[in-house]
């Protein structure tokens, strides 16, 4: 009771479903009619429908079949100088132009014929045969003696036909001989007895071995499909192609074969068990070759039943289609409503861009007119406030890198100094240069360099702490060269290294070893600066934690470790709260690390 309810205030609450809801139900009752009258039409013609088509594919079929076997026996008799080639037969064992004279004749045959597979000519008298078979793209010629081919059935039943010929069935041939063994591809064979015209005697016996080029060129143009059965018989029936030699062999047993030949219409029906077939045939006019195909009923009628579901898609296409055309101008009617309603509560969802198309100059032309002139000054509005708080973040910006660099060059300065007081040595020219290199670096315009750039910086800064530390301070570098190419911002590993001179090296008396690792990952890259001085203290370790997880507006207040800080507010203020400054200390090192995002100004796969 609940959904019907809602599914009555659905359609009452808009107008647009109510007008669907009229002209759908009366397209529905129009198109059920038509639907019901067009199938009782279909469903008495789908099976006169596939009785005729059958019968013409079938009888079409076979007419290009018996030109086919016609064009068997064109073959087989020689076009001239049969006299000559009559001789030849005779004198072939002494005679080398005899020879020549055959082979020509079966090359000339042979050329250009891709369906046969190999020609034999059988010598009565000598008993020797010669076989043509092509080779790639060469036709060879070679000669064989085999004293069994006149007692082959194939042999006896061309002697005894009128047309001095036999047709061979390869496929499904109970008998072998020299040729059939040698005959791969093999699927028709055409027999034809050469006589002497003088005597009629038996001369030679010329074979056609036919691949299944005949196959697919003819008798694929009978389509099958589901249960049917497509069956080729010779004018003794005998099989040369059975889809299934089971079913002939059931058609056999029905004595459906026998009867055909009794048959004046071209349709025979028998039933096997609950199951009845049908049976369509066509029988050459000129030869007598026979094509049958049987078709189960229920194929038949499932014919009819898809003819029916046919017709019940069309409906129902109709019907859907006709319902979207009653949608699309129902909402045609409602949409300048429907839009703005949209647009209005994307603005009010804070998208500043929903502005409207203005169609037409009635009264909703002219509202949509006004809420575009809103969303326009609210998005003029917003640049200008972008703008003056970009400018303010700039400014905030190159204030900080103000703030480190000082901080660098007090450290720098008093390293020269202690140098020069206790060891009064000529490197302090190196220590210069180092500091010089350092300081035109910090006054340079960039404010994101590569890292390769950074890392440079940073090695004159340890030159400086080197010689200030001596053994002391050991550096090691592990940055691979594909990351050398990542853009940070400047002085941001030189602070992280300073923070590990000043807190690391500076406290202790022993060696301190400070190692730079670079790491790419699938999401960001991080650079860590790792030393194994004292570490940090517990509480001191989680006040520097507090302040770097703070908004880096507010933490740029703390002024104790205000180098971290700094860094974590440039961090946040190029790369956004992607990017972040970690660290974590214990009794054996201490580790900061800079993860940034991978992407945008730090590119680099």
């Amino acid at each position: 009771m609940k959904s019907i309810k809602r599914l009555r205030e659905l359609i009452a609450g808009r107008l647009v479903n109510k007008l669907i809801l009229l002209f759908s139900a009366i397209i529905i009752v129009v198109v059920g009619c038509l639907t019901f009258i067009s199938y009782q039409m279909l469903y008495r013609e789908a099976i006169g429908n596939s009785i005729s088509s059958t019968t013409n594919n079938l009888m079409l079929v076979n007419q290009n079949m018996e030109d086919y076997v016609k064009e068997m026996e064109k073959r087989s008799l020689p076009q001239s100088n049969f006299d000559e080639l009559s001789y030849a037969f005779i004198d072939e064992e002494e005679s080398y132009s005899s020879r020549m004279l055959i082979e020509n004749y079966l090359r000339g045959i042979f050329y250009n014929e891709e369906d046969l597979e190999g020609i034999y000519l059988y010598l009565v008298r000598t008993g020797k045969y010669y076989e043509v078979k092509r080779q790639r793209n060469d036709i060879t010629i070679s000669t064989h003696e085999d004293n069994s081919i006149l007692e082959q059935p194939w042999y006896k039943e061309a002697l005894q036909s009128q047309y001095n010929r036999s047709y061979q069935s390869l496929a499904f041939n109970t008998y072998e001989d020299s040729y059939s063994k040698k005959s791969e591809e093999g699927f028709f064979a055409y027999h034809r007895v050469l006589r002497s015209i003088s005597t009629r005697a038996p001369q030679a016996v010329i074979s056609f071995y036919y691949n299944r080029t005949i196959y697919s060129d003819i008798l694929e143009d009978i389509p099958i499909s589901g249960e049917e059965q497509l069956f080729w018989l010779s004018p003794t029936n005998e099989v040369f192609v059975a889809s299934d030699p089971d079913v002939h062999r059931q058609l056999i047993d029905n004595h459906v074969i026998d009867e055909l030949d009794h048959m004046d219409s071209n349709q025979y029906s028998y039933t096997v068990g609950d199951r009845q077939y049908l049976v369509i045939f066509d029988v050459g006019e000129k030869e007598g070759w026979k094509l049958i195909k049987q078709i189960p009923y229920s194929q038949i009628n499932a014919s009819a039943k898809q003819t029916l579901l046919f017709s019940l898609l069309i409906g129902l296409a109709s019907l859907v289609l006709a319902i979207m055309l009653v949608i699309i101008l129902a909402n045609r009617i409602t949409k300048p409503l429907i839009r703005l309603s949209a647009q209005m509560k994307r603005f009010g969802a804070g998208d500043f861009d929903a502005t409207l198309e203005v169609v037409g100059s009635d009264e909703l032309a002219y509202i949509s007119h006004r809420f575009n002139s809103m969303v326009s000054r609210t998005n003029e509005l917003i640049n200008e406030r972008y703008k003056l708080k970009l400018a303010e973040k700039n400014a905030v910006l190159k204030a900080l890198e103000a703030e480190i660099n000082p901080h660098f060059l007090y450290n720098a300065l008093q390293a020269i100094s202690t140098k020069a007081l206790k060891q009064r040595q000529f490197d302090i020219v190196d220590m210069v240069d180092a500091l010089a290199l350092s300081l035109r670096y910090c006054i340079s315009g960039k404010d994101i360099v590569t890292a390769e750039e950074e890392l440079k910086h940073v090695g004159h800064y340890l030159a400086i702490q080197k010689a200030r530390f001596g053994e002391r301070l050991i550096v090691k570098l592990n940055v691979p060269p594909e990351l050398q190419i990542v853009k940070v911002p400047k002085l941001s590993i030189q602070t992280l290294v300073e923070n590990a001179v000043k807190h690391g090296v500076e406290n202790v008396s022993k060696p301190v070893t400070i190692e730079i690792t670079a790491t790419a990952y699938e999401q960001h890259v991080a650079f860590s600066i790792m030393n194994d001085g004292p570490a940090i203290e517990m509480e001191k370790l989680k006040e520097i934690e507090y302040w770097l997880a703070q908004d880096w507006e507010e933490s740029l207040y703390k002024q104790e470790s205000i180098g971290l800080v700094n860094l974590n507010a440039r961090l946040k203020l190029v790369y956004g709260n992607d990017a972040k400054l970690n660290m974590k200390s214990d009794e054996r090192s201490t580790e900061m690390t800079i993860i940034l995002p991978r992407g945008g100004n730090h590119e680099f796969d």
